[in-house]
């Protein structure tokens, strides 16, 4: 889908909440909200699992940051 179209859907969807009752639209914006969180909480449990299990492999280490510049110069 080309950027206009996609302006295009978005502004239909604008409008299309515009024209709800005040109350559906705060209720809709609660659930996009609690969505989005929701959506975020898993993002970070899937990332916290991938690394737990780089880590169980050896393929991440612990250290200080200063560890971490040195590696880097390495």
């Amino acid at each position: 889908m080309n950027t206009t179209a996609k302006s295009s859907g978005f502004q239909d969807l604008i409008e299309a909440v515009e024209s709800l009752p005040l109350e559906d639209r705060s209720l809709l914006v609660e659930i996009v909200n609690k969505r989005i969180i929701e959506k975020r909480r898993a993002e970070l449990v899937s990332e916290v699992m991938e690394s737990r299990d780089a880590f169980r492999q050896g393929n991440l280490k612990r250290g200080t940051v200063e560890d971490l510049m040195k590696d880097l110069l390495d």
